[in-house]
């Protein structure tokens, strides 16, 4: 039995030694592959069987053999006992039951770097602006910590927005999340937009994060940014609303990557979300499809920790870890002003103040159509710079006492003269906070525009020729007192000979 067992073990040996030499001859990706099966396809979404060490947020591919396409990505979801619920990042029309599944052990990850400033793309990077591949790129997951509370620093720095009634009002600091809140058609991407146009020259980089927009109203956005020059500092990720679900709900998760890749560089680092409520309805129609238990309004449970963790990302890094920042500017809808609803409630909750934007201004040709009373910044005031401490509390003061003022005045009660004047002067104000779009005004013209409303030098200006000396008054400044803009610029308060030399300068151009 001895020399029969030793002629196996001998032959086993060479077989196995043979099999090794074969494997080592294959890429490794097609060694030992765990295998799933598709059990069922719904739109957005599939069941698979197998897979049983499948982790959560791993990237699968389908083999669509029976299309004979493309393999289809999608994202391992819910890990149920006997299968996987995976979303699809892609068109699954052409999958079916029977088709194969398989692991590629690596989260889903997104293409970071130099290469993505001035171009348009979906967030697995595919182009979308006609300009070819993108070239040696770096891969990061979509799904990251946040920072921990020891390693950020307080927001001190301002992001100007160009917007007189933003900057002035409700100002917005580097590393803020400040919502924009308002009913549909009010011009909530027209703040956003006008911000990302100012950042010109600001050493700030932009990203645009378009999410269930129509694609016109995508491609108009693209189109003024590249007209104003803006696109070289800014990237916009894009997911239309006939993008397939799975995509829409990973695109503000890796866009958020995209732009902490330079935040972590020590850049300034502004995202826009454009919007939030097409992301929160595409998650309560995954988890449906999925067979997630169901709560308010039918959203999942853990609605509120979709928007947190994403938002939490935001933040300004200390010193040692580079202190650059990352400024968010979630956009959401609202429905009749509806500003208790279940998900503008729970943004509102996670953020550090809102812009509020109201149809009824929207209506009376405000434009900007904020709504002061209903808007704060939790943040922003600290961060503001320190010429508008000259303005802001006087233009607040003045404008609520003309709100209240104007409510009685249209039942056509006498009024004294002190009540007239405020009157005028809220009309004024008022008149000064509108602004054209893609116009936005650098900080030393906003504060002598304000200063010349709040001090009573357009009280005598007829209201529709406001527009005309607010250019004359920004002309005035930036010729006649460049020292004093520059000043303005890097945050010195405005001392009383400074304000002097403004308001003799400011009578003198409106004069002319």
């Amino acid at each position: 039995m001895e020399p029969l067992a030793q002629s196996l073990q001998g032959t086993y040996t060479e077989a196995l030694q043979q099999i090794q030499q074969t494997l080592a001859t294959f890429p490794a990706q097609l060694i030992f592959r765990e295998t799933g099966v598709v059990e069922s396809v719904r739109p957005g979404i599939a069941r698979v069987k197998g897979l049983p060490n499948v982790q959560a947020d791993e990237l699968v591919y389908f083999s669509r053999s029976s299309a004979g396409g493309e393999p289809l990505l999608g994202i391992a979801f819910n890990l149920d006992p006997d299968e996987v619920g995976v979303i699809l990042l892609g068109d699954s029309h052409a999958l079916q039951a029977g088709d194969e599944v398989y692991r590629t052990e690596r989260v889903m990850d997104v293409p970071v770097g130099e290469m993505l400033l001035g171009r348009v793309l979906t967030v697995l990077g595919e182009p979308l602006d006609g300009r070819g591949a993108l070239k040696a790129v770096e891969w990061k997951p979509v799904e990251r910590e946040a920072a921990a509370i020891l390693d950020r620093a307080p927001v001190t720095v301002p992001l100007q927005t160009g917007l007189k009634v933003v900057d002035a009002l409700i100002p917005i600091g580097r590393g803020q999340r400040e919502l924009i809140i308002g009913d549909r058609q009010t011009g909530k991407t027209t703040i956003a937009i006008d911000t990302i146009l100012n950042q010109k020259d600001q050493d700030v980089i932009c990203l645009y994060c378009a999410i269930g927009q129509r694609s016109a109203a995508i491609a108009k956005v693209i189109a003024t940014l590249r007209e104003q020059g803006a696109m070289d500092y800014t990237i916009v990720i894009v997911a239309a609303g006939q993008d397939p679900l799975g995509l829409q709900y990973i695109t503000p998760y890796g866009a958020t990557t995209m732009a902490e890749y330079f935040m972590e560089q020590g850049r300034d680092v502004l995202i826009v979300y454009d919007d939030l409520t097409h992301h929160a309805r595409t998650y309560r129609e995954l988890s449906l499809l999925l067979r997630r238990p169901p709560g308010r309004e039918a959203y999942p449970g853990d609605i509120f920790y979709l928007h947190s963790r994403l938002l939490e990302r935001a933040t300004h890094l200390a010193e040692a870890l580079g202190g650059g920042s990352l400024t968010a500017l979630p956009i959401i809808e609202t429905q009749a002003q509806n500003l208790s609803a279940y998900i503008p409630t729970n943004l509102i909750s996670i953020t550090d103040g809102q812009i509020y934007l109201s149809p009824e201004l929207f209506q009376k040709s405000i434009f900007p159509a904020v709504d002061v009373g209903k808007s704060v910044s939790r943040v922003g005031g600290k961060t503001q710079l320190a010429a508008y401490q000259a303005v802001s509390g006087a233009l607040r003061l003045a404008y609520a006492q003309f709100q209240e003022v104007e409510v009685f005045a249209r039942f056509g009660t006498q009024l004294d003269e002190q009540t007239k004047q405020t009157l005028q002067r809220g009309k004024r104000i008022r008149e000064v906070l509108k602004q054209n779009q893609s116009q936005p005004l650098t900080a030393a013209a906003q504060i002598a525009i304000l200063i010349a409303v709040t001090q009573g030098l357009l009280d005598h200006v007829a209201l529709e020729e406001i527009s005309t000396v607010e250019q004359k008054l920004a002309q005035a400044i930036a010729q006649e007192l460049p020292d004093l803009v520059e000043r303005i610029q890097y945050s010195h308060p405005l001392t009383e000979a400074d304000q002097t030399l403004l308001l003799e300068t400011l009578q003198a151009a409106i004069k002319t």
